[in-house]
C-alpha cells in the first residue's frame, strides 16, 4: 500500500470489509487532501500512525478504523488540528486505549459521530465529560462494551444535546433513568442494557423521548409498573423490557395502538395477568416475548395478526389449547413450554402452515398428537414431559426436522421411521415405550450430534455402522435463530443502522455425567453423544464405536451386553464421561484407556470383569463406585500390568498370588531342620557328613 502516498489529490479512500493484514501504512495518513478515510472491517495489526506530531489534513471529516486487531495508544489531543473532523469509528479494537479526558481543551472540531465500543476508554469518560461536554453537535454516540462505571449520564438529555443515537450498553452505569427532566424530542435511539440500573421508568417517558424507535433497557434492575404512556410513542418500533424487575400488567395498548411496533420484549420479569391482556389482534407486532413471567388464564381462541414469533413459555396459563379459529398465517416459532395446559393437542395445530419451530414441552398434554393432511414444515419440535401416547407420522415432514424431543412421554411403536430423519442433529426418545431394534439404517443420519433413546425397550445389538457418524456438526445457527430484521436510520448521512432480534430457544436436556444438563444456542461446541441405557440391547459392544473420536458422553448402562470392553474406546479422544455399568461384561479393562485425557467420569461397576484396576492418568481419580460389583477385579501394584512411559509399553508381569510363596517358604524352614536334627542324631547321619 505504500503506492498510496504519490496519490497527493486523493479525497476518499473506500477500503472497507476487506482482508487486508500487516500494519496501517503511515503514508494514507498524511494524503494531504483526504476527506473521507474507511479502513473498517479488516485485519490491520498495531497502532495507529498518528501522533502528537502529526499534520492532518485540513479537509478530513472521516475517521473509519472500526473492526480490526489495533493496539497501542490512541490520544484525541492529537486531532486537535483536524477542525473539519465529523465521524470517528475506532470500534471493536479491544486491545486500543483510546484517551478522551483532556483538562482545559476545547477542541476545534464539533463531531457528529463518535464511536468507541469495545476500546479501552478513560474510566471518568461520562462521569466527568470534559471532552464530550464539547460536543454540542453530536449525534451519535457508542460507547458500548467498555466497562464503564459511574451514574446515568443524564447531562447526555440537555437541551443543547443534539443526540439520535446513543448506546451504552454493557458497562457498569448506576442511577436511574426517572432523573432525567429534559425532553429529548431527536433522540431515536437509546440503548442502555446490561447495566445496573435501578428506579423505575418515568410516567410521561412518551414526552420525553417522543420519536423513540428502538428502546432497549433490558438486563437492569428496574422496577415499578411498565407505564401506558409507552403506548403514545406512534415511532416505536423494538422495544426490549426483558430481565429487569418490573410487575403489575403489560398495556393492552402496547399490542393494538402502536401501529409501529415490530419487537416486543418482556421476558424475564414478574408480571402478570391475563396473558396478552385479552388482545385477540395481533396486526402489527412481528415477535412478542412474554416468557418467564407469571402470566395467567387461556390463551385467546381467534388470535389473528401477523406475528413471527410468540414465546409464552414459563408461565401460568391453564386449560386446553384451542388454536382451530387462530388466524396466523405467518407464525413461525411458537413456545408454551412450562405452563399448565391440559386436554389435546387438536388438529387446529395444522392450520399453522408456516410454523417451523413449536414446543410445548412440560404440559399436561394427553392423547396423540394430530396427523395433518400437509404435514408441518418444522425444523424443531418438542413435546417432551407430557403424557402423549401414539405416535405422529404425519404431523411434521421428516425431511425438514434437524431437533426433534419426545422424551418423557407414553409413546409407542418401533423407531423404524427414525432413518428418514436426514437433517437429524438431536434425536431425544427417552423414557417412552419404544421398542424393536435399531436398525442399520439409523446411521445414514450423518448430522447427528446427540442421540438419546435410554430408557425404552429396545432390544438387539448395536449396528457396527454406528462407528460411521461423525456426531460432528460445525453448522453454527441452529440455535441461532431467526428473527425479523430491522433496519433504522437509512439514508441518515449515509449512514445505516440496524438491529436485528434473534430467537434464544431454552433449550433441551441431555444426561450426561451422571445428570441433566440443558444445552441452547451452541450446544454442538459444548455437548455431543450417546445414550443407549436402560433398554434391554444385547451383544457384544461395537469396536466401530471407538471411531467416535468426537462424542463426549457414551452410556450405554443397564443393559445386558457380553463380552469384552473394546480397546478401540482408547480412540474416544474428546469422551468426558462413560458408562457401560451394569451389564453382563467380561475380561480386563483395556490398559489404553489410561490415555484418555478428558475422561472425567467412567463406570463399569457391576458386570464381570477380572484383571488389574487401571490406576493411571485420569483412572488415578475415579473411586470404588466405579468398581463395585467386580469381585474379580483388583488393585495392583504401580509395577505391575503394563505401563506407558514416553509413549513406550513396558509390559510387567502381574506379580502371583504371595500365599504359596509364604507356605513353600515355612514348608522349607522346617525340612531344614528337621534333616539337621536327624543328621546329628544318628551315626550314618554323621558317616555322610564326613563323606561330603
Amino acid at each position: 500500500m505504500a503506492g498510496f502516498k504519490n496519490l497527493r489529490n486523493l479525497r476518499e479512500l473506500h477500503l472497507g470489509s476487506n482482508q487486508l493484514s500487516g500494519s496501517l501504512p503511515a503514508s494514507i495518513f498524511a494524503l494531504p487532501c483526504l476527506e473521507y478515510l474507511d479502513l473498517s472491517e479488516n485485519l490491520f495489526l498495531g497502532h495507529i500512525p498518528i501522533n502528537s506530531s502529526w499534520k492532518c489534513p485540513s479537509m478530513l471529516q472521516t475517521i473509519r478504523l472500526s473492526e480490526n486487531m489495533l493496539s497501542g495508544k490512541f490520544d484525541f489531543f492529537w486531532l486537535r488540528n483536524c477542525t473539519k473532523l465529523r465521524d470517528i469509528d475506532l470500534s471493536r479494537n479491544t486491545d486500543l486505549v483510546v484517551k478522551v479526558k483532556l483538562h482545559g481543551w476545547v477542541p476545534n472540531f464539533e463531531l457528529e459521530r463518535l464511536r468507541l465500543s469495545w476500546c479501552t476508554l478513560d474510566k471518568s469518560i461520562i462521569a466527568e465529560p470534559h471532552f464530550l461536554g464539547t460536543q454540542h453537535h453530536l449525534q451519535v454516540l457508542d460507547l458500548s462494551n467498555s466497562n464503564l462505571p459511574g451514574n446515568m449520564p443524564n447531562w447526555l438529555f440537555t437541551n443543547e444535546a443534539a443526540l439520535v443515537y446513543l448506546d451504552l450498553s454493557n458497562n457498569s452505569i448506576v442511577g436511574s433513568l426517572d432523573l432525567i427532566l429534559q425532553h429529548k424530542t431527536n433522540l431515536q435511539m437509546v440503548n442502555v442494557s446490561l447495566n445496573h440500573i435501578q428506579g423505575q421508568l418515568p410516567a410521561n417517558i412518551s414526552s420525553m423521548f417522543p420519536k423513540l424507535r428502538i428502546f432497549d433497557i433490558s438486563h437492569n434492575m428496574i422496577s415499578g409498573f411498565v407505564p401506558s404512556s409507552l403506548c403514545n410513542i406512534r415511532s416505536i418500533e423494538y422495544m426490549d423490557l426483558s430481565n429487569n424487575m418490573f410487575t403489575g400488567e403489560v398495556p393492552s395498548c402496547l399490542f393494538s395502538d402502536c401501529s409501529a411496533l415490530r419487537v416486543l420484549k418482556v421476558s424475564n420479569n414478574s408480571l402478570g395477568g391475563m396473558i396478552l391482556d385479552g388482545a385477540s389482534n395481533l396486526s402489527f407486532v412481528r415477535e412478542i416475548y412474554l416468557d418467564n413471567n407469571q402470566f395467567h388464564g387461556t390463551l385467546p381462541r381467534n388470535l389473528s395478526g401477523n406475528v413471527y414469533i410468540m414465546d409464552l413459555h414459563s408461565n401460568k396459563m391453564s386449560g386446553e389449547l384451542d388454536t382451530s379459529l387462530w388466524n396466523l398465517p405467518l407464525l413461525e416459532a411458537l413456545s408454551l413450554a412450562r405452563n399448565d395446559l391440559t386436554g389435546d393437542i387438536g388438529p387446529g395445530i395444522c392450520t399453522l402452515t408456516s410454523l417451523l419451530l413449536l414446543d410445548l414441552s412440560d404440559n399436561y398434554f394427553t392423547g396423540r398428537i394430530p396427523n395433518c393432511n400437509a404435514p408441518l414444515p418444522l425444523e424443531f419440535l418438542s413435546v417432551s414431559r407430557n403424557s402423549l401416547s401414539g405416535f405422529p407420522s404425519a404431523f411434521f415432514n421428516s425431511s425438514f426436522i434437524t431437533v426433534l424431543d419426545l422424551s418423557h412421554n407414553q409413546f409407542t411403536c418401533t423407531i423404524e421411521w427414525t432413518q428418514y430423519l436426514y437433517q437429524i442433529k438431536v434425536l431425544l426418545l427417552s423414557g417412552n415405550k419404544f421398542e424393536g431394534q435399531i436398525s442399520s439404517n439409523l446411521c445414514h443420519l450423518q448430522h447427528l450430534s446427540i442421540i438419546d433413546i435410554s430408557h425404552n425397550i429396545i432390544s438387539g445389538p448395536i449396528p457396527p455402522c454406528i462407528g460411521v457418524i461423525p456426531f460432528e456438526d460445525p453448522d453454527a445457527n441452529l440455535y441461532d435463530w431467526p428473527g425479523t430484521p430491522g433496519n433504522f436510520f437509512g439514508g441518515f448521512d449515509g449512514m445505516d443502522f440496524s438491529y436485528s432480534s434473534h430467537y434464544d430457544l431454552q433449550g433441551f436436556t441431555f444426561t450426561t455425567k451422571g445428570n441433566p444438563y440443558i444445552y441452547g444456542r451452541n450446544f454442538f461446541i459444548l455437548m455431543s453423544g450417546i445414550d443407549l441405557s436402560a433398554n434391554m440391547l444385547s451383544g457384544e459392544i461395537p469396536q466401530e464405536i471407538g471411531n467416535l473420536s468426537h462424542i463426549k458422553s457414551l452410556n450405554l448402562s443397564n443393559n445386558f451386553f457380553t463380552g469384552s470392553i473394546p480397546a478401540t474406546f482408547a480412540n474416544l479422544s474428546e469422551i468426558e464421561s462413560l458408562d457401560l455399568s451394569e451389564n453382563r461384561l467380561n475380561g480386563s479393562i483395556p490398559w489404553q484407556l489410561t490415555g484418555l485425557s478428558l475422561l472425567e467420569v467412567f463406570s463399569v461397576a457391576y458386570n464381570n470383569l477380572s484383571g488389574c484396576l487401571p490406576d493411571s492418568g485420569q483412572f488415578g481419580a475415579f473411586d470404588v463406585d466405579s468398581y463395585r460389583g467386580n469381585n474379580n477385579l483388583r488393585s495392583c501394584t504401580a509395577s505391575s500390568g503394563p505401563v506407558v512411559r514416553n509413549g513406550t509399553v513396558i509390559h510387567v508381569p502381574d506379580d502371583p498370588d504371595p500365599i504359596p510363596y509364604v507356605v513353600s517358604a515355612v514348608s522349607f524352614v522346617l525340612a531344614f531342620w528337621a534333616t539337621v536334627t536327624f543328621v546329628f542324631c544318628h551315626s550314618f547321619g554323621q558317616r555322610v557328613i564326613l563323606k561330603l
